[in-house]
């Protein structure tokens, strides 16, 4: 089982490295990076290649490590136990599976995706340990050791939001999605829009990654933005001559809504488009 790549999704050659060496060592692939970098979307397409099913827990704040693994709906029990309901006799009907238990009873081998862990509590992390390190959890509620039939090819993904603890990295591989250098930003668009004229794309690959360089940004507009942003100019028809002024310099292109999120960097960047007119 060997990863190398997907049409839909441009993977660097250290990045499918990372891959195959998380499935080497079975451990789990922790993949960092800028929001929007394909974190989520790497683990879509390696179960896709390796023909695995995907199971994705997607965390918030207010996950707990047990929902992952199992939760007792005790009010339901105690609700059908009032009306004479028959099921109440079995425990088991009332074990809501998590996406853990799921992922180790499956029949073939599946892929997990726990997606953006350091949402969650900082004690996350180091409730899955042992669950993740030895493949299997106890059911106190039915008595039963959940042992994985198959070890599944984890994926974590994480935006840097808070720091993981030291005994939770060490049970994982570890790979940084740099942020696309222009020729592998090029294949990205070529990707999802193959069809793209040149002249355009290096226009608005141009516009975008001054915007990106610039200084003092709040945030900085990801890949996944530059595909909306080629999404609307493809739309709405943009010429060629909006992105571009006849001497090169800086100017607020259209649509700019698409790549700058917040109204300090807005105004940040009129005011080095402002100020760049006056030096004419």
């Amino acid at each position: 089982m060997k990863f190398t790549g997907s049409q839909n999704y441009v993977a660097t050659q250290d990045l499918m490295l990372a891959v195959n060496a998380a499935i080497q060592l079975k451990r789990p692939l922790l993949v960092k990076g800028e929001p929007g970098t394909g974190k989520t979307m790497l683990a879509e397409e390696v179960s896709q290649a390796l023909k695995m099913p995907l199971l994705q827990w997607h965390i918030k704040s207010t996950t707990k490590a047990q929902q992952g693994l199992y939760e007792y709906d005790a009010v339901s029990r105690l609700r059908d136990s009032q009306l004479g309901d028959d099921r109440v006799k079995d425990i088991q009907n009332y074990i809501v599976k998590g996406v853990l238990w799921q992922a180790f009873t499956a029949e073939e081998p599946v892929a997990l995706l726990i997606d953006e862990i350091d949402k969650a509590d900082i004690e996350f992390p180091n409730d899955l340990l042992r669950e993740l390190d030895r493949m299997e959890f106890y059911c106190y509620e039915t008595k039963q050791l959940i042992r994985a039939k198959h070890r599944p090819l984890v994926f974590i993904t994480s935006n840097n939001e808070k720091e993981l603890p030291d005994a939770f990295l060490r049970r994982c591989f570890f790979h940084y999605i740099k942020f696309p250098d222009a020729t592998t930003m090029k294949q990205i668009v070529d990707v999802h829009f193959p069809g793209l004229k040149d002249e355009l794309l290096t226009s608005a690959m141009k516009t975008f990654f001054d915007i990106r360089n610039l200084p003092g940004l709040k945030k900085k507009p990801s890949t996944s933005e530059l595909l909306d942003w080629l999404k609307l100019l493809m739309a709405e028809d943009i010429p060629l001559e909006a992105l571009q002024s006849a001497d090169n310099k800086v100017s607020v292109p259209p649509l700019v809504g698409a790549l700058l999120k917040n109204e300090q960097d807005i105004t940040l960047f009129e005011k080095l488009v402002f100020m760049n007119q006056r030096n004419r």
